[in-house]
């Protein structure tokens, strides 16, 4: 339990801003985080699209010649889809505030950005942009000083 001084009024005095956490710091301190919650959530729900396409029409993708990471469409579908459930419900902990989410964000970004970098054969320019926006993500939670003191 923190301990608080009062004024001689009986006013609570207010705790001393730590550093790195005022007003003027520049970065994504604090919306940074809920950005990077919102960005998982909409990775996670593109992802099981991606996904349920990928397993429903195997002809939805077609694949761009010889790659060293290729996969039957079916097998690609179900990472996919249960790494997009897996986003999904990280990014809805991120928005709740857990603490659990941003380090599981971190993972599961990281395993995107592996995942979409083997997808690359089969949507290459969209699996670029998923790799940039998990980059984003890994960076914001990573960056983030709004936890509890010290």
């Amino acid at each position: 339990m923190a301990h608080q001084t009062t004024t001689p009024s009986g006013a609570p005095t207010p705790r001393p801003a730590r550093p790195g956490r005022g007003h003027d710091t520049p970065g994504w301190t604090g919306g940074g985080v809920v950005f990077a919650g919102v960005l998982l959530f909409v990775d996670g729900v593109l992802a099981v699209l991606n996904g349920i396409g990928a397993i429903a029409n195997g002809d939805v993708y077609q694949g761009v010649g010889d790659y060293t990471f290729r996969f039957d469409l079916t097998s690609w579908g179900w990472i996919h889809l249960i790494l997009g459930v897996i986003l999904l419900c990280t990014g809805v902990g991120i928005l709740g505030g857990h603490a659990w989410a941003r380090y599981v964000g971190i993972a599961m970004a990281a395993l995107s950005i592996i995942a979409n970098f083997m997808w690359l054969p089969y949507q290459p320019l969209w699996a670029v942009v998923v790799i940039a926006i998990d980059l984003f993500v890994i960076w914001a939670l990573a960056d983030d000083r709004t936890g509890p003191a010290a």
